[in-house]
């Protein structure tokens, strides 16, 4: 799909329409291991990036994707749980290094290897505490066609800006599943623009303008550059715990809490005098579409959340929360991650989850829940 025919209905997929966006938006290369369920990722991604690199394992990968982003390229990689566990440590790394690059994480159900073709969402929690001493990573979440073009492309765009690996969390079937789809629903792309360091002064590598550092690709002849994943000063010298040092490691988490409110992505449909607000994120948002859309033909009033944005957690998602009488939280899981990732261990009384294993969530049960 090189070109957009406004005027056409392809039968197309959502990893199709996420390696485009991501393509699209400058990324450049692709470096995968493949795994089920993020296989046609992998091989469209081989297809449309300028380079592709085929890596012996996942820790291979991130350590390659970070070589690459280095030079100024801004790698891509697929994958699920089980290959994403070998890639935390690498993506502790980069997100010390602040090399910019964009993880699909498909969610298929575990423990461990878990079962390789049933779908799930099931990592929430996990990617909540990914990065060691409990700093945020952006994690933002498709829950249709539409999303996997637009969120692919701000994903590309998070990682350029703030220097730092994104996520970018989806599921088997969304990944997976042809269906006919209008491409003139679908927004121009264009490539995210890279801040590079412009002045003649001597390059400090992490000294930060609004908390993130300018970049200079390795490979260049006009600055020395250094990348370093333990702790550093702004000139990237290796420290044990000096003030310079610790206040850069601070500034990792404030890059991240305070810049990510620039993307701050969600549908919200309200409707006026509403007591019962349905959230849902991922696969369960298209069951929890049609739960309202059957409920307010029945008459029955419902407002509808749909985060995009799940990590760090938006302000809004907890505020809209406790707005309301009722709350149902639709989540293939059977753990409610993203109602504890909202009010920890204490879901206060007025906040329930339908949660599903092994299959997805129906809108009946959604609206079953609705009346009970």
């Amino acid at each position: 799909m090189h070109k957009k025919n406004k005027d056409s209905i392809v039968l197309t997929d959502g990893s199709c329409l996420i390696i485009e966006a991501l393509a699209r938006a400058g990324a450049d290369a692709f470096i995968g291991y493949p795994i089920t369920p993020a296989n046609l990722l992998y091989q469209y991604g081989s297809q449309r990036m300028e380079l592709m690199l085929s890596a012996p394992d996942e820790i291979t990968t991130l350590q390659w994707m970070s070589g690459l982003s280095m030079t100024g390229k801004l790698p891509v990689t697929a994958t699920s749980f089980p290959g994403f566990a070998l890639m935390t440590e690498s993506v502790n790394m980069a997100y010390m290094m602040e090399l910019p690059m964009v993880i699909i994480l498909v969610q298929r159900l575990g423990p461990a290897t878990g079962t390789a073709t049933c779908g799930a969402q099931g990592d929430l929690l996990l990617l909540n505490g990914i990065i060691s001493g409990g700093h945020p990573i952006p994690v933002l979440a498709t829950s249709d066609f539409e999303d996997c073009w637009v969120l692919a492309a701000k994903s590309a765009e998070i990682a350029i800006t703030l220097r730092t690996p994104v996520i970018l969390l989806t599921s088997k079937e969304e990944v997976m599943t042809h269906r006919s789809f209008n491409m003139k629903n679908l927004s121009d792309i264009s490539p995210v623009v890279r801040k590079e360091y412009q002045s003649a002064q001597k390059y400090k590598p992490y000294a930060a303008t609004n908390l993130v550092p300018d970049f200079i690709p390795v490979g260049q002849n006009k600055h020395q550059v250094r990348f370093n994943a333990s702790t550093h000063d702004q000139a990237g010298i290796l420290q044990h715990s000096t003030k310079e040092a610790i206040d850069n490691t601070i500034r990792l988490e404030e890059k991240i809490t305070k810049r990510m409110q620039e993307f701050q992505y969600y549908i919200l449909d309200e409707q006026e005098d509403a007591n019962t607000l349905l959230v849902a994120y991922g696969i369960s948002a298209s069951a929890a579409r049609s739960a309202t859309s059957q409920l307010r033909e029945k008459k029955k009033k419902v407002s509808l959340l749909i985060p995009q944005t799940m990590l760090p957690v938006q302000d809004i998602y907890l505020t809209k929360c406790l707005e309301y009488q009722k709350v149902i939280i639709a989540e293939e899981s059977i753990n409610n991650q993203f109602g504890r990732i909202l009010f920890g261990q204490s879901i206060p009384d007025h906040v329930t989850c339908i949660g599903s294993i092994a299959k997805m969530i129906t809108p009946e049960q959604i609206v079953e829940e609705v009346y009970l």
